[in-house]
């Protein structure tokens, strides 16, 4: 994974084709799991640049809808956004794709649970 950019309250996040990535070698069609931990790091990193600090949390619900397969080659682009925050949750939704954000490759949405309650 590679960074890309940020701001108050999303990251994005970058994952390069690699055939070690591959799910489907007939098709030659990424796996899931990387587009997962691609968006589970992306949206991750969000909620602790909304915060403005590192705080340790556990995923409590990750979604993860799969629109179509990324196209064999491409790098799959994930921008992971943190939309509210309360004392112990993080909310989050996000998307991946591989090129046109119109034509995105998966969506997620889910909530963490802060370790550290913030005052």
């Amino acid at each position: 994974m590679e960074y890309r950019a940020h701001g108050i309250d999303w990251v994005e996040l970058a994952l390069p084709f690699s055939p070690d990535l591959v799910g489907d070698p007939d098709r030659s069609v990424l796996a899931s799991g990387p587009i997962a931990a691609l968006m589970d790091v992306a949206t991750s990193l969000a909620v602790w640049t909304r915060r403005g600090v590192f705080v340790p949390h556990a995923t409590l619900d990750l979604r993860v809808d799969y629109l179509r397969p990324a196209v064999t080659g491409r790098t799959v682009i994930g921008r992971g956004e943190c939309y509210r925050l309360t004392r112990s949750i993080s909310f989050i939704r996000g998307q991946a794709h591989d090129g046109d954000p119109d034509d995105p490759v998966a969506h997620v949405a889910g909530t963490y649970m802060n370790l550290e309650a913030q005052p």
